[in-house]
């Protein structure tokens, strides 16, 4: 057991004193350090935080406000790279009693198994009845989100309880993420950055309804699906400049190849950085990036060129109508293209 080189960390807001058992449990298993993020509790949570602060081989932190679970977690993280450079990394938890110490203790010895190379997700099962329907409703939404804009397979995409080697801590400091999103942001980087995502089973504790949750299902779930939508929007206005840019020269023209040559070229130029830096946030090879972007839409344009002379010659398909469903079609074909080829990066972080 490596214990004694992983910080466990838990963002808390406003909970009740079942987290001082809970921060004993932890030191009592091992971990160098609990670090415990208070994130504008206030007067009322106070007693908890001194009976935390109280404790061997704990840290306190506070917020003056509310910042958001994001915000706590980056707090955390900035103190752990600060105090404990030499650490393998960090075991994030919820404050909530979400995470039995056993599973917490399981992902830290994944998490030391593995070093550098992985993070660690402690993966809930969403087939017990007993969990809320809005737990599992927005977990299988947002898992099959993920699963198709991002790349990644995962069972649990929520999961608070989390492995987060050292390297790949510093690297998430910089987000802007501030609240729940963040832990969404985090399986983008690790996309980006090339880092393996590992799950392990933990068990899925709810306690009631879920009501110390603080998580809201409208106003955190709309920003959670506003990260997912960057993916789609940003890759969509390029083909909604293409499709423009060819509706209008072959109006003017009537020609379906020189429109078609100048609305691929004409996307491709408002695109390219748009989806490299916003969408992707790669910052791999520049020339090697372009070359490979270049040579797809060379033969995504080829290819809709074609079906759209067909659709045209042999059913007598409107153009422009022909052009927007075709390019409709190929979209997605080029965005897992974009993601698994031009963009992706192979090495970890």
């Amino acid at each position: 057991m490596h214990l004694g080189r992983v910080v466990a960390l838990i963002p808390a807001y406003r909970p009740t004193s079942d987290l001082v058992p809970l921060v004993d449990d932890l030191a009592a298993a091992g971990f160098r350090e609990i670090v415990v993020v208070d994130d504008g509790s206030g007067a009322g949570c106070a007693e908890v935080f001194r009976q935390i602060d109280k404790r061997p081989r704990t840290r306190v932190l506070h917020h003056a406000v509310n910042l958001g679970k994001g915000a706590a977690l980056k707090t955390g993280l900035n103190a752990v790279a600060v105090f404990h450079g030499d650490a393998i990394g960090v075991v994030t938890l919820d404050a909530d009693g979400q995470h039995g110490v056993d599973d917490v203790v399981a992902v830290a010895e994944a998490l030391a198994q593995q070093g550098e190379d992985a993070l660690i997700i402690g993966a809930r099962r969403f087939d017990a009845p007993a969990i809320p329907f809005r737990s599992r409703f927005g977990n299988e939404l947002t898992k099959h989100l993920v699963r198709w804009l991002i790349g990644i397979r995962l069972g649990d995409t929520q999961s608070g309880l989390r492995g987060i080697p050292m390297g790949l801590a510093r690297r998430l400091l910089p987000l802007k993420s501030q609240r729940y999103e963040f832990e969404l942001e985090m399986l983008i980087l690790c996309r980006m950055l090339g880092v393996k995502i590992r799950e392990i089973v933990i068990k899925t504790i709810y306690i009631g309804n879920n009501e110390r949750s603080h998580f809201s299902p409208v106003l955190d779930s709309l920003r959670i699906y506003l990260v997912l939508f960057r993916f789609f929007g940003a890759s969509a206005a390029g083909a909604i400049v293409d499709n423009a840019a060819f509706a209008l020269a072959h109006l003017a023209t009537g020609e379906i190849l020189m429109s078609q040559i100048g609305g691929r070229c004409i996307s491709l130029l408002v695109n390219y950085n748009i989806v490299r830096d916003f969408v992707f946030k790669s910052d791999g090879d520049h020339g090697v990036a372009f070359s490979k972007y270049l040579g797809l839409a060379v033969v995504s344009g080829a290819l809709s060129y074609l079906m759209i002379r067909a659709l045209a010659d042999n059913f007598g398909t409107p153009v422009i109508l022909a052009k927007i469903w075709i390019e409709s079609a190929i979209f997605f074909v080029n965005f897992a293209a974009q993601r698994e080829f031009v963009f992706r990066k192979s090495s970890s972080a």
